[in-house]
């Protein structure tokens, strides 16, 4: 049955309308980008199988042009239009924290860390400089590791902050395994940083750790 003899509530595009994006499954919002079906599948039925066979709708994204352009339904226009979007996506969250920006909403902040950190398949560890107001001043990505672990060195941590003039600073880093829970080395590190930077009088916030899912705040878990 084709999509249009679906009912109104049913039907990917009037659903998001009616409800809202945040309402529509991973399979009926890649159904609104794939546009159209193929011979004996809707958009819907394709858009699911396309998420079965890479895993998720994260690596369906994340796929390189081959592997992406190999999948039936896809191609070089859908991979154009894609890489597109996804760099539209990275640069209304980069504005949304330009410098100045005053961190009000704590999801925009998780939004940001997540675009920014997330795919990397090796460890990325970053800071985000705020004023004594919670303005930002910088975000710079400071350490790069292999796969399993990045070196910190908490010198340069404190020289940027001192070069930024920050007043507290926001930890994250990645996870490339995509589980996003905090190991021994990771609580080390935040404490090792949080003393090094009491010194100069600069607060350490919070330290994000980037998965798959949800990030994990370690100041909400009273790591900090």
């Amino acid at each position: 049955m084709a999509i249009t003899d679906w009912p109104r509530s049913e039907r990917p595009r009037e659903k998001l309308l009616q409800q809202g994006p945040g309402a529509l499954s991973d399979a009926e919002l890649l159904a609104i980008f794939l546009r159209t079906g193929i011979p004996g599948k809707t958009a819907v039925d394709l858009a699911r199988d396309l998420i079965t066979h890479y895993g998720g709708l994260r690596p369906l994204l994340q796929a390189d042009f081959n592997a992406f352009c190999r999948a039936p339904g896809l191609g070089l226009a859908k991979y154009t239009q894609l890489q597109a979007i996804l760099e539209m996506s990275r640069r209304h969250l980069r504005e949304t924290l330009q410098r100045g920006t005053v961190l009000e909403n704590p999801q925009q902040t998780r939004d940001y860390l997540s675009t920014e950190l997330r795919g990397y398949e090796y460890e990325v560890f970053s800071c985000l400089f705020l004023d004594n107001r919670h303005r930002v001043l910088q975000f710079e990505k400071l350490f790069f590791g292999t796969i399993n672990s990045a070196t910190v060195h908490p010198r340069e941590v404190v020289k940027r902050a001192l070069k930024h003039n920050a007043a507290a600073v926001i930890l994250s880093h990645n996870h490339p395994s995509g589980v996003s829970e905090p190991s021994q080395a990771d609580i080390h590190i935040t404490r090792h940083l949080k003393e090094a930077l009491g010194l100069v009088d600069i607060r350490l916030l919070d330290h994000f750790i980037i998965g798959d899912g949800e990030l994990v705040s370690l100041a909400e878990r009273g790591l900090v």
